[in-house]
């Protein structure tokens, strides 16, 4: 099996508050290395890296905001997060937690520190991806997948050397919870010093790792806490191996190779499709919720 190289250790960019509740670094498609394809179909990667938030009575957040056309995918490592929907949806993610919201066709959407985390404050930590759907599934209904921790698999290494937690796709046979509309990967590796994993994936798919915490190498490559490895399309097989504990998002997925128009919180193929987006928010067509 041929080896894939790194492509780029990629630094966080400087961050910039959303809403009054996140401070994210925006990964992609934001920086020189990867624009709105190379990570396909991943579009979008806002990492919140770990900042302390003093308590606040009234819970900061974004408010009331459309989307259509893609997927929201919130992974929470501290802290948590409330959100509700002109559909009626709501729900609470906190540490270990997932939300797999499918925008589809389109809906609003509001997020918020959750009220009791809000009230103490405290350690606040999340990635947010924007998963792309393809043209034959933009006007899918909108939907939820509520993955907690608890219902994700895990594949454990020997001498207790830590798991993989796969969110999405499958890991040595172990499979995810979440269901797809394209082929993707997706865990969690929360990996003790010296442990050494080794991932295989097919060399088309566009292939990148986070590290949330601790330092790793790939192929014997440094990347330190908050950093981004891009894997290059010249192989399939690569390793992960800790220095110290660690925990690394790993992501990889088939790229859906078809134009893409984004505007705002929408992601489409045509230019005519975001102006009907547009049409369509402003005629009440995503439904009503209130700030």
């Amino acid at each position: 099996m041929s080896k894939r190289s790194v492509e780029a250790v990629i630094a966080p960019p400087p961050p910039h508050m959303v809403g009054d509740g996140f401070r994210v670094h925006n990964f992609f498609p934001g920086t020189k290395q990867i624009g709105k394809t190379r990570m396909s179909p991943f579009f979008m990667l806002d990492y919140g890296s770990k900042i302390e938030f003093s308590p606040k009575e009234e819970p900061r957040g974004v408010g009331v905001h459309p989307h259509a056309g893609f997927e929201t995918v919130t992974i929470a490592y501290h802290g948590k997060v409330a959100h509700h929907d002109s559909a009626g949806n709501s729900g609470v993610i906190g540490e270990g937690d997932v939300q797999w919201m499918t925008a589809g066709a389109g809906l609003l959407h509001k997020e918020y520190h959750e009220k009791e985390f809000s009230k103490k404050g405290g350690a606040f930590q999340m990635v947010q991806l924007w998963v792309n759907l393809p043209a034959k599934d933009k006007k899918t209904n909108p939907k939820y997948q509520e993955i907690t921790n608890a219902m994700m698999s895990r594949y454990i290494l020997p001498d207790e050397k830590g798991f993989v937690e796969v969110i999405a796709g499958g890991y040595k046979g172990v499979k995810g919870p979440a269901s797809t509309f394209t082929p993707i990967e997706m865990y969690n590796a929360r990996i003790k010093k010296d442990a050494m994993l080794t991932f295989s994936f097919p060399g088309t798919y566009n292939t990148g790792l986070l590290v949330i915490e601790g330092n790793i190498k790939v192929n014997n490559i440094n990347a330190h806490a908050d950093h981004f490895v891009l894997l290059k399309n010249d192989g399939e097989e690569f390793t992960i191996s800790a220095t110290e504990d660690s925990i690394v998002l790993i992501l990889a997925g088939d790229p859906i190779n078809e134009p893409i128009v984004a505007y705002g919180p929408f992601v489409m193929n045509t230019w005519e499709e975001i102006e009907q987006a547009v049409e369509d928010v402003n005629a009440g067509k995503f439904g009503v919720l209130e700030e």
